[in-house]
């Protein structure tokens, strides 16, 4: 991750949280006071975000010590220790909520990616995230979706072309919307298409794109798109796809799957700060 924007984030969250100053903790604790500390896994998952929330006490106070005692990407077990903290009070006790916010969205967004991964492990298949993601924490929503095993999509607008159902209807179809677009982005940019139908797929075939989007097809459906297009373009599954379906899904051939509720619906991991 580029540190310089992750340092952005973070500064954001704190500048949110802090305000004009954390009350509490300045009326209450010495500037001198020093304390000791652990992070601590209250469930089991998987771990990511470990330098972010490592990152939110170094911005706040140079002298705050943090070492981290597992790896992003490592399982973790309830009752497990994470870190340990040691440094001035009044940094451990303002940092505490931003460094777990960030630290328990980032894990339970790996969690969750590592569980769905698990699923389809055997298949050829490979799990990527969307565009879906909290406005303002993109870049570590997607690490952490890495960190769980999947794949990233396209970052942003900027990135890839994926041409959607509005963009064929302003376009006035998938033929011109596709010819288009190749005519003005460059000959290295691959362009995505996305269909509902079989008769989309044929024509988004014709007209040469190289990723195609089976948009909430029925596993049937895509079993035919795959005998269909034979190759010719990578496929790439979306739409309502879960827990109880994602096999199905991988066993009908596509090459990529993309599920938004990796970022849109994980659950925080639960982890705490105790103070020794």
């Amino acid at each position: 991750m580029n540190q310089l924007q992750v340092d952005q984030i973070i500064r954001r969250a704190l500048e949110e949280d802090i305000g004009h100053g954390d009350i509490t903790t300045d009326n209450l604790v010495p500037p001198d006071q020093q304390s000791q500390g652990v992070m601590l896994a209250k469930e089991d998952g998987v771990i990511a975000g470990l330098e972010v929330a490592g990152r939110v006490f170094a911005l706040l106070d140079a002298g705050v010590g943090f070492e981290a005692l597992i790896q992003d990407g490592n399982q973790i077990h309830t009752g497990q220790h994470l870190a340990r903290l040691s440094g001035p009070t009044r940094a451990l006790l303002t940092g505490e909520r931003t460094a777990l916010n960030l630290l328990q969205r980032m894990s339970g967004i790996a969690t969750r990616t590592w569980q769905l991964c698990r699923l389809i492990q055997d298949q050829k298949a490979r799990i990527v995230d969307t565009r879906k993601t909290t406005p303002g924490l993109r870049l570590l929503e997607k690490y952490a979706v890495q960190v769980g095993g999947g794949r990233n999509h396209r970052f942003g607008l900027f990135d890839a072309v994926l041409i959607k159902d509005n963009h064929i209807r302003a376009a006035g179809g998938i033929t011109p919307a596709v010819t288009t677009v190749r005519s003005r982005v460059p000959h290295t940019t691959r362009i995505e298409v996305e269909v509902a139908d079989l008769d989309m797929l044929r024509e988004a075939l014709a007209v040469g794109a190289d990723i195609i989007m089976l948009d909430n097809m029925s596993v049937e459906a895509m079993q035919e798109a795959v005998e269909i297009t034979a190759g010719r373009a990578l496929l790439e599954a979306s739409g309502g796809i879960n827990e109880q379906t994602l096999a199905a899904v991988a066993a009908a051939g596509v090459d990529y799957i993309s599920i938004g509720a990796l970022t849109h619906s994980a659950p925080a991991l639960d982890i705490s700060l105790d103070l020794l």
